[in-house]
């Protein structure tokens, strides 16, 4: 059962960050075949090859492992101590405060974004809804092509299947308040 969970968070990993197997390979340093084995469920990696595959996506090792618990029905994160789920070349930090949710409907993240950083060139289109408020800074969330400016304690609440995009307007580095149901993915077996 460990190998499966594995095997499919890798994949569905590799697959979100639009990678192939020999992407991959090439940035952990694991092998194609090797990567290929764990995410068909073949065979258990060991520590380092896991450590060598989270860090080709940024992440903790414990992204992988932590689906193989059973999780908890009560989650209690001290302030600074939640699990880092993503980082990007030291421009976008997101942290889970809901990590080891068994059966989450929801998820909240704590997201740091440095001056200039944004969501990408394309709309993200997803199932759900979000809701984003400023703790620190100001962030731009464009809506459906429509701009809305939050400065600190502002919020906003959409659905998700509206195309959306974000870019830091502050001058300085934004802190946000995400809360996305249903849970995805990413944050519902994991980070």
């Amino acid at each position: 059962m460990v190998k499966e969970l594995i095997g499919k968070k890798l994949k569905t990993m590799r697959l979100k960050n639009d990678m192939t197997i020999e992407g991959l390979a090439h940035k952990s340093g694991v092998s194609s075949n090797m990567i290929s084995r764990i995410e068909r469920g073949l065979t258990t990696p060991s520590v380092e090859i896991l450590m060598k595959l989270a860090n080709a996506f940024g992440m903790s090792i414990s992204y992988f492992v932590e689906a193989a618990e059973k999780g908890s029905t009560v989650v209690h994160t001290k302030a600074g101590k939640g699990e880092p789920i993503f980082f990007f070349q030291d421009k976008h930090q997101i942290i889970s405060l809901t990590q080891g949710l068994r059966d989450p409907s929801y998820t909240v993240f704590y997201d740091t974004i440095e001056k200039g950083c944004n969501s990408g060139e394309g709309d993200m289109v997803h199932v759900g809804e979000e809701f984003a408020m400023v703790v620190e800074g100001a962030l731009d969330i464009f809506i459906e092509g429509q701009r809305y400016s939050l400065a600190l304690g502002d919020s906003i609440c959409f659905k998700g299947n509206l195309p959306h995009r974000w870019v830091n307007t502050h001058a300085g580095q934004t802190k946000i308040l995400w809360i996305v149901a249903p849970a995805p993915d990413i944050a519902q077996h994991q980070p």
